[in-house]
């Protein structure tokens, strides 16, 4: 069954597969500063558009664009700035 989520008032929006491989989401992030956290350990692929995104054990923002991928550490978070609409998949493990 596919679930939709929607965050931060509506400007991000996905939705959730379960899969034999694990749980994938697809989604589209609307213009703004977003905080996600993470339970699970995941990569993070971007479709369309530009993102920035913090790390903060590395302190510093770095870019991302399409057909760009980055992992994020389980039980963290990590901030996302983007100027227009940018589409995602996220695929998590474990």
């Amino acid at each position: 069954m596919i679930e939709t989520n929607e965050y931060f008032d509506g400007n991000v929006k996905s939705l959730t597969l379960q899969t034999a491989d694990g749980k994938k989401t697809v989604g589209v992030i609307g213009p703004g500063e977003y905080e996600f956290n993470t339970d699970a350990k995941e990569t993070m692929s971007v479709v369309s558009g530009d993102m920035e995104v913090f790390f903060p054990e590395y302190d510093e923002w770095e870019e991302f664009s399409s057909g760009a991928s980055f992992d994020v550490p389980g039980k963290s978070s990590f901030k996302v700035k983007v100027q227009s609409d940018v589409a995602y998949l996220c695929e998590y493990e474990g």
